[in-house]
């Protein structure tokens, strides 16, 4: 049985040689990281999946502010997913599934139908709002928020702050794709973040 380059080359590097760059989209000036092509190479999207999740288990410390204590055997670490829209649903829904626990998605305006808490954010071409039905997270839940790409952190930063405005406790942000020049790290400090692939 032949390996395919999804098993060959280091998971960074695989990400590289799929995605694609696109140009000043949405608008003149911005570099789009399109990462369909990953989602669509079944072998790529099992490994960043399987990335994201393993990234992703708190140090004591956040289990300890959660009131988990030390994590027993098949623990990831956090009791539910959040993926913001839209990518990072495609992401939360598969690593929630691979952890066996819940995801809950965080949406722009007006999408969600039910009691809701909004949160406004600049983005890198504007700015935007992005809301969490009320009832999604529970006060101490360990949350893990997943998304594609962490830029300037404006719509990490918000829906970091819509998780815990609902009590929960952030677990750690795992994202794809970190541009580390915009410093959206910053903006998520103190929570862990974790990137597959750093540029």
């Amino acid at each position: 049985m032949t390996s395919s380059p999804a098993d060959e080359l280091p998971l960074d590097g695989l990400i590289a040689s799929l995605a694609v760059d696109v140009p000043d989209f949405p608008v003149a000036g911005v570099v789009f990281r399109d990462l369909t092509p990953v989602f669509a190479d079944g072998p790529a999207f099992r490994r960043m999946v399987d990335g994201l999740a393993a990234l992703s288990i708190p140090d004591p410390r956040v289990a300890a502010v959660a009131g988990a204590g030390t994590q027993p055997d098949g623990d990831p670490g956090f009791d539910v997913v959040v993926g913001v829209e839209a990518r990072g649903f495609l992401l939360a829904a598969a690593v929630a599934l691979d952890a066996g626990v819940g995801v809950v998605p965080v949406r722009k305006a007006g999408k969600l139908p039910r009691e809701r808490i909004a949160a406004d954010y600049a983005l890198e071409y504007g700015t935007a709002t992005l809301e969490l039905h009320t009832d999604s997270i529970t006060p101490g839940q360990r949350v893990l928020v997943v998304d594609d790409v962490l830029a300037t952190g404006g719509t990490l930063g918000a829906a970091v702050a819509l998780v815990e405005q609902l009590g929960g406790v952030v677990a750690a942000v795992s994202v794809v794709i970190e541009l580390a020049a915009l410093g959206g790290r910053q903006r998520i400090a103190p929570h862990a973040v974790h990137a597959l692939s750093t540029i």
